[in-house]
């Protein structure tokens, strides 16, 4: 398959104003897209896009809220153009033992992860449909796929956004939309302060996962993990065994990522999602 052209698309990603949202806003201005960055942080989002520079702008929204959402959307076009690409980016993660998860951190992770993926969705794909154009970018997990202890309802809303991206995905056959998932495994961002890396998991840097998104709209697919690697790894694991493939992942202390948190050094971000 060729590679699609991307100079003069325009694009939204949300969670825009740092980390994982800030590297594919900067990776599609590289390839000449139009590109605008959302966050609830109104003042950080309009500094980064000042900085990614190349015409990107900045805008405040809270992805919780649907009709915020639209009129952002609506915003967006008004400024840039129709909209070809949607990265639905902005996620929380705060962790701890789910039996003392309070019911606000509940209701805030969910809020963000499911219903700001939801949101994004139901504003976006009808424009895309209509136009028979589109590119819609969902951003999991590997916790969509691996059991992480001590994130139960984070995990739950990755394999929500796992399972709702591909239902959709097949609902718009044939319609000229595109959708994609990303599953990145452990990316240095400030959502993993504090907290010790599995054995053998390599971290993945906030470059590498824009570059496979950037390359997942060149090349149309669905899946898409970061490194491509773990997903080798964990179609060979359902091979195995449940109490073998879970035997492994102990012994690779995937189920004390988690849960044997520096909380000093992981504070600040806590406080900020919640």
């Amino acid at each position: 398959m060729q590679r699609r052209p991307l100079a003069g698309r325009v694009a939204l990603v949300t969670g825009g104003g740092r980390g994982i949202g800030r590297a594919i806003a900067q990776a599609f201005v590289a390839r000449g897209m139009k590109v605008a960055l959302a966050d609830l942080d109104a003042a950080l989002v309009e500094t980064t896009a000042r900085e990614i520079g190349a015409g990107a702008i900045g805008l405040a929204l809270d992805v919780t809220m649907r009709a915020a959402f639209e009129r952002g959307v609506d915003e967006v076009e008004q400024r840039l153009g129709p909209l070809d690409v949607l990265v639905n980016n902005a996620g929380i993660m705060p962790v701890g033992p789910f039996l003392e998860e309070s019911d606000a951190t509940t209701r805030r992770i969910v809020d963000v992860n499911v219903h700001g993926v939801l949101n994004g969705m139901k504003i976006v794909l009808p424009r895309f449909r209509a136009r028979r154009h589109g590119h819609l970018v969902n951003v999991a997990s590997m916790a969509a796929k691996v059991p992480a202890p001590g994130g139960v309802t984070y995990t739950g809303t990755k394999h929500f956004v796992l399972g709702a991206s591909d239902a959709v995905r097949q609902e718009l056959r044939g319609t000229g939309v595109e959708v994609t998932c990303l599953m990145p495994g452990p990316v240095l961002t400030e959502m993993m302060a504090g907290l010790r890396p599995a054995r053998g998991v390599r971290q993945v840097t906030v470059e590498e996962v824009a570059a496979a998104t950037v390359a997942a709209l060149e090349r149309p697919r669905f899946a898409v993990h970061v490194p491509a690697a773990a997903g080798h790894m964990h179609a060979l694991s359902h091979l195995l065994p449940r109490r073998i493939r879970e035997a492994v992942l102990r012994a690779l202390r995937t189920d004390r990522v988690l849960t044997e948190i520096d909380h000093e050094t992981r504070r600040a971000y806590e406080a900020r999602v919640r």
